[in-house]
Parts: structure tokens; sequence; C-alpha cells
């Protein structure tokens, strides 16, 4: 059934009132998921002209126009001077000036990024720089970051905001918080965190998200959009939301030729409902061949592993490693075992120093990616388009 954005707006917010607390939505790009989180929050909390000035707000959100709020200044004639500027609103003046952020902020950002890339905010917190430093008292300083690194800054202030939320509303009694400009929030809506970030910082972003949506309250509900399978998927899995009773809190949403709307329920994770796991193959594909093997891949292997083993009925991933070269000799299937349970056991505390794999782990994903393809039914050559 066709419906605009508001109707939808209000489809989530009766699904999250009858006891839905997360709720997980895939569109692919330009299907009007920042447009949604607008109308939802303007169903919530609409903005009103006679607002007090203490007014607490009821949905907090991240988005493009999150994004927005931060922006170059690249001193085009000296080219020295380049500045992140924070333009001032409710938000950022509650993360900085209010909360006092600014210290976990900068520590969450370099442990999504590089320990010596460091942000400095200004006094009055309207502009940050960023240097990268040494262990010899010698910076880089004024640094244009990349795209990436800006998404990862940006994101990083909203995650140390959300923990902020969490640890406050996370005290039974409002009397006793150490603030109370949380005491009405109802909503967390977040949509696509994950442009330019790789697929690395993406799985440490998910994980990480999903820890702190575990820790909070039940006063608080989550709304999550995204046009990534993966990080659909991550999610997905951590939150359990493929359990008994949570199935309805999975959706997609997607924009018909009429310029409305459709929002279906979606029952599994990304590769039931959007072939994640040809996603998956390509990934590893592009991996094996351009020889760009990283710890994030053994992962993904595991996954491509779980997924085509309960597809052709086996009980356990591993037996698929039976026709893997090498597995007949003496712990040739236990050590390829061994190599990817270690590397796709990830930790919610992203900062933990893992080391990069060696060459006879990064073989390991090739052979038995190569296995998989090989030895278990996939098509080898890709569909066309269309």
């Amino acid at each position: 059934m066709s419906q605009t954005l508001e109707q939808i707006a209000q489809t989530l917010h009766e699904t999250a009132q009858g006891g839905k607390r997360v709720q997980l939505i895939y569109a692919f790009n330009g299907n009007g998921k920042t447009r949604l989180c607008a109308a939802f929050k303007e169903l919530i909390d609409p903005k009103a002209e006679d607002r007090p000035e203490d007014h607490r707000p009821k949905v907090l959100y991240y988005n493009a126009f999150t994004e927005d709020l931060f922006y170059w200044d690249n001193d085009l004639q000296g080219d020295v001077e380049r500045k992140l500027k924070i333009h001032p609103n409710a938000y950022t003046k509650s993360a900085f000036q209010d909360l006092g952020l600014d210290g976990s902020v900068v520590t969450t950002f370099q442990r999504y990024t590089d320990p010596n890339l460091t942000p400095r905010f200004s006094h009055d917190f309207s502009e940050v720089t960023f240097s990268l430093e040494s262990g010899d008292d010698e910076s880089i300083g004024n640094l244009k970051i990349s795209k990436g690194e800006e998404s990862n800054f940006i994101w990083s202030v909203f995650y140390c905001v959300l923990d902020q939320v969490i640890s406050v509303r996370s005290v039974p009694e409002a009397e006793d918080r150490e603030t109370r400009q949380f005491d009405d929030l109802e909503y967390v809506f977040i949509d696509d965190p994950v442009t330019s970030l790789d697929e690395n910082h993406l799985i440490d972003l998910a994980f990480n998200l999903a820890a702190l949506i575990n820790q909070a309250p039940e006063g608080l509900k989550f709304i999550i959009s995204t046009h990534s399978p993966l990080f659909y998927n991550v999610l997905h899995n951590e939150l359990k939301l493929g359990q008994k009773g949570k199935k309805e809190g999975c959706r997609l949403l997607e924009q018909l030729e009429d310029g409305t709307f459709r929002l279906d329920i979606k029952h599994g994770d990304a590769n039931r409902s959007f072939s994640y796991h040809l996603y998956l193959r390509r990934l590893l594909a592009e991996a094996t061949e351009q020889d760009k093997i990283e710890r994030f891949h053994f992962m993904l292997l595991r996954n491509l592993y779980e997924k085509t083993a309960a597809f052709l009925g086996y009980q356990n991933w591993g037996d698929l490693l039976d026709t893997a070269e090498g597995a007949d000799a003496p712990g040739g299937k236990r050590g390829y075992l061994n190599r990817v349970i270690q590397y796709s056991s990830h930790s919610n505390l992203s900062g933990e120093q893992v080391r990069e794999p060696t060459t006879q782990e990064k073989q390991t994903v090739k052979l038995l990616f190569d296995n998989l393809i090989t030895n278990y039914g996939y098509r080898q050559q890709e569909p066309r388009d269309g």
C-alpha cells in the first residue's frame, strides 16, 4: 500500500508505541530516508515559535542535516588556516558547552581514525582544526582531513551525545540525574551514518552503536535507516532482531513511480531480504583479486560460509572446509577454523589494537573463498545488469 512519508512516520511511531524498541529500515539511496527522518521529527517534536526556552527535545536525530552543521573554511587566499566550522545551534551547544564532550569526541575520533590525528577546538567551539602529532613533539597542523575522516568526526560528536543520553537516562529517578535536558526524549532516529566510510570503520561503527542501544533504558526508542547491506546486517545480528517477536522491526522503504512510498516488513537479515550474500561475495572477490585483504574480510568470509552452509543444509559452517585445499593434512581444517574465528571475532571496544593479517593468513582468505565459489554451487559468472 502506497503512503506519504508523513503516513509512514505515523506508522513508525505507532509501531514503537506498540512495543518495538528498535526499528531497522533498509532503503536504496534516493528513496527518501533523510526526508522520512525529517517527517518523523516534525511529527513527534514540531517546531513552534512559542516554544519555551527550556524546551526539552523529544527526538535526537542524525542525518544529512546534522552533517551540514559542520563545513570547511579552506582559507582559499592563504591556503594555510584550514578550519572545520561548527554552526551554532541547540545540538552543538548541548554537546560542547552544556555537556563538555569535546574531550570524549577527540578520544572517539582517534579510536576510529588515527591516535595521532588530533582535533583542536576553539575556545568558543565555533571551529576545529586538525593536526598530525608525532612522538618527537613535532606536528603537522591545519590539515584538511579526508571525507571519511570528516564523517568519522561528525559521527563521533553524535556518538558521544548519545552515550551521554543513555548514561543520564539510565538513572531511574529524574531528580538524581546530572542534567534534565533529556528527560522528555522519546526517540533516537539515525539515518545512514556510514556515508564515506570503508567497510572496516563501518563494521566498528555498527558494533559500537549496537552496544550502546543494548545498554539503553526501555524508555528510549530507536529508528535506524541505511543504504548499506553490511551495516544493516551487523545491526540486525547484534540487536538480535531476527529473534521471535522482533521481526516486525525490520523494514524496506521504497519510493514508487508516482512519488508515494511503501514500507514493507522484511523477515531475516539483509542476505534474505536484499541478496546480501552476493554483496559479500563481491567484496571478497575484489579484496582477493586486488590483494587488499584486511582483518574485517575474515568476518565477511565467515559470514558467507555461515549463510552458504545454512542454505545447503549443513549443520556447521566448518563442514564446508572439508573440500578446501590442505584440509586433510594434520591440523589443516582446524588451522583454517582458528584463523577465521580469530579474525572474525570483533570486540565492541574498537580501540583495541589488532595486528594486521600476515601473508599466510591473507592466503587463507583467498583459498577458502575459492573453495566456496568452486565447490558449493556459486555461478562462475555474475548475472548481467537488467
